[in-house]
């Protein structure tokens, strides 16, 4: 279908046909353009009014003007267009004037042709005279004015679309980008620090000192270059603030980008969270050991299970604790419970006793690159890993509850009110 025409285009359009009115007396003018109808097997063009001169005539347009019977497909080659009907010459005379049709003798239409294409019709009428030969000739010139407008106008409207389209697939790109290096941080942390955990455990002189002092350096290694590679895609504000395109114009339905996890395949089972949560436990107490935290788990036996993606869930828990353990200040707390039950869900609380969130901060919680009040602090971060976690939770028809200052208070001071997220997973 055929795209709109544009504001610049309609005052053009008004432009040219008050000088219809004014320079040669026309009563009543309108500008028609074609539109395919996508639903006929045919194929076949109806013609849809856009402007008429005067705008009190609007009424009039539909039944003061008559249109030639030939309506046919108009977005076809103008050399496949019906030929003309006979215009008469002032002298009583005949001939043929290409794309000119004679309604009466004060009315005739121009069709709107640039390129061998049929764009739409100029219709103009004078009540008091015919039309002589100059001023047919006037409104032939104003005609090919408006056919070449109108194809500018229509090229203007696909290539903003097909900007449009580029800066959805860019953004989509950037954010499968930024959840990939952001996954990719957590188990890079866990490597090198079992590496230095192992490392410290070996006696001097043991052949598999070697091999632990490789993890850790390949680990630096590896964490060095994902910050050369944040500096060279960290764009700066004014590079990913999206091009100025006329919205109104341009309506692309384009699916929200996916997220990395679940992966491709995976689906929805039931399972006991334990499962899950007992391997990132291992993870999450030797990080909390490196940075003098202490982690405390109460997973409640016999827990029904819930209904889920393992490996989605896996991800949620993974950055939620993750932020736990970067944001409680040394020698802090974090509790980590399961066996909060409320109808349908089954909750797991992740609680600690680090500075907490101000409330003007928990408002824009799970808004991507977002990190409010830490962003002014030197401990590194993306601003991604909430978001990922919220939209994970919600693609497994799960919930996510922020409570700052903490709601376990056995583990909080009025200097460190502390954060608890509540994961509610729908039970199985």
């Amino acid at each position: 279908m055929s795209m709109s025409a544009s504001s610049d285009f309609i005052a053009l359009c008004q432009e040219q046909m008050a000088l219809l009115a004014q320079g040669l007396g026309a009563s009543l003018s309108v500008v028609y353009l074609t539109q395919e109808l996508v639903e006929t097997p045919t194929n076949e063009a109806k013609l849809i009014p856009v402007v008429v001169y005067p705008e009190t005539a609007v009424g009039r347009a539909g039944t003061a003007l008559a249109l030639p019977t030939h309506r046919g497909k108009f977005l076809k080659a103008a050399k496949e267009f019906p030929a003309p009907l006979h215009d008469f010459r002032e002298d009583g005379g005949s001939t043929h004037l290409k794309g000119e049709y004679l309604l009466s003798g004060d009315q005739f239409v121009l069709p709107l042709i640039h390129e061998e294409v049929m764009l739409g019709l100029l219709v103009t009428c004078r009540e008091d005279r015919a039309w002589n030969a100059i001023e047919r000739s006037s409104i032939e010139r104003i005609a090919q004015t408006l056919a070449i407008s109108c194809m500018l106008d229509r090229r203007q409207a696909w290539l903003e679309q097909q900007l449009h389209q580029q800066q959805i697939l860019q953004d989509r790109q950037q954010d499968l980008l930024d959840n990939l290096l952001h996954q990719f941080r957590n188990p890079l942390t866990a490597l090198r620090t079992f590496g230095q955990l192992l490392l410290k455990r070996l006696r001097p002189g043991d052949i598999n000192r070697e091999v632990a002092a490789s993890i850790v350096r390949e680990s630096d290694r590896l964490k060095e270059l994902l910050q050369s590679f944040d500096e060279v895609i960290d764009l700066t504000a004014e590079d990913l603030a999206p091009l100025k395109l006329l919205q109104d114009k341009v309506n692309v339905n384009q699916p929200k980008p996916s997220l990395l996890l679940p992966k491709a395949g995976e689906k929805e089972a039931d399972f006991l969270v334990a499962d899950v949560l007992e391997p990132l436990l291992v993870s999450a107490k030797a990080i909390a050991l490196e940075r003098n935290l202490l982690i405390s788990a109460e997973i409640s036996p016999n827990l029904p299970f819930v209904r889920a993606n393992a490996i989605a869930l896996r991800e949620v828990l993974s950055n939620i604790i993750d932020n736990a353990l970067k944001y409680t200040p040394i020698g802090g707390k974090i509790l980590i419970k399961t066996g909060q039950e409320k109808p349908h869900f089954q909750g797991i609380i992740i609680s600690d006793n680090g500075p907490g969130i101000p409330n003007k901060d928990l408002l824009h919680l799970g808004e991507r690159h977002y990190r409010g009040v830490q962003a002014q602090t030197s401990i590194p971060g993306t601003g991604l890993g909430l978001a990922i976690a919220k939209q994970l939770i919600e693609q497994m028809h799960g919930e996510i509850e922020v409570h700052s200052p903490a709601i376990y208070s056995h583990i909080t001071s009025p200097n460190m009110p502390g954060t608890t997220f509540i994961i509610w997973l729908p039970l199985a």
